[in-house]
């Protein structure tokens, strides 16, 4: 195994770390962003801690290539906002448009470079899904028809046999949005999911959460 660390939109007052795992023997392409929203530390925390585990030595990637951006948007961290522009309004909405922004393009490029076969897109929300269906907090987000269903249920199932606070549990969700990453690298052939915890939940709570559904999809996906 071997992690090669590069930088994204280097050069630029965007630029920001990723990495590249790449395993002991072929296999599919998995890859985590995080950090598109500056509001979202644990999953930014999470995808963090997974890069550094990679880096020590801790965990192993048996199989295929793993690309980790914990923090895409420094910029917005720093200031621990949202963003403005909101960066996951300005990625390209289909075939031949063009991300709006010049990081979303960026993030756009390295995805064309790798071509994913896995899209792992970690947020945070506002609201607990199981208390009130609007919300999204405590959710796997996905396309309608996506190749990706069977495996967030699966993945869904087995996080939530081990959470005993009810409302905490996660639930699947269908949605559609314009000019978010996971749609754009969905457009690429990728099976794409966007992670959400809930902001009213402990902070590490959360990023464990966020580690532990990372690491479901990486073992289903044969690379662990």
């Amino acid at each position: 195994m071997s992690v090669q660390k590069h930088m994204l939109a280097s050069g630029t007052p965007y630029a920001t770390p990723y990495y590249v795992i790449s395993g002991v023997s072929p296999g599919p392409v998995f890859m985590i962003i995080s950090g598109i929203h500056g509001n979202e530390p644990a999953s930014t925390r999470a995808a963090q801690a997974l890069a550094g585990s990679f880096l020590r030595g801790e965990m192993t990637l048996r199989r295929g290539k793993l690309i980790i951006v914990p923090l895409v948007n420094v910029i917005a961290r720093r200031k621990g906002i949202r963003g403005r522009p909101d960066l996951n309004r300005t990625f390209p909405a289909g075939a031949g448009s063009k991300a709006s922004h010049p990081l979303s393009a960026a993030l756009y490029q390295l995805a064309l470079r790798y071509r994913p076969s896995w899209y792992l897109d970690l947020h945070e929300a506002n609201g607990l899904s199981q208390l009130n269906p609007r919300r999204v907090g405590q959710t796997l987000l996905i396309s309608r028809g996506s190749s990706a269903t069977g495996t967030a249920r699966r993945i869904i199932r087995r996080m939530n046999r081990s959470i005993t606070n009810k409302a905490y549990r996660f639930n699947l969700r269908q949605r559609e949005r314009a000019g978010t990453s996971r749609l754009a690298v969905q457009h690429l052939g990728a099976r794409a999911v966007t992670v959400e915890t809930c902001w009213s939940l402990d902070f590490p709570l959360r990023v464990r959460l966020q580690k532990e559904v990372v690491c479901h999809f990486l073992w289903v996906a044969g690379v662990l």
